[in-house]
């Protein structure tokens, strides 16, 4: 649970915004902290750490629920962008949707 904390704190390390808002926002308990929703926590997680750190805060399945083409398209990098473009192809394939 610390590295957890200690990830989303650097996530938000710009804003003061409680880093338990912030994982309730992940696990789907609140709508919002501050102005982050959980579609814009995860666009920040993805251009900001690496996938297996992702993976370590977010399921594969949450991932594929997440990553849309709207938010890859949000990514500045189109080398990220193209990356997540094929992670989400995949993803889709591989895991059944519910």
């Amino acid at each position: 649970m610390e590295k957890r904390e200690e990830i989303l704190s650097q996530l938000i390390w710009d804003y003061n915004i409680a880093v338990h808002d912030v994982d309730a926002v992940l696990k789907g308990q609140k709508e919002r902290a501050g102005h982050y929703t959980k579609s814009t926590i995860f666009l920040r997680l993805i251009e900001s750490f690496p996938w297996f750190t992702v993976l370590s805060i977010l399921t594969p399945e949450e991932v594929r629920d997440l990553l849309t083409r709207e938010v890859i398209r949000k990514i500045r990098s189109p080398h990220l962008r193209s990356k997540y473009e094929f992670v989400r192809q995949r993803l889709q394939a591989i895991i059944p949707a519910e």
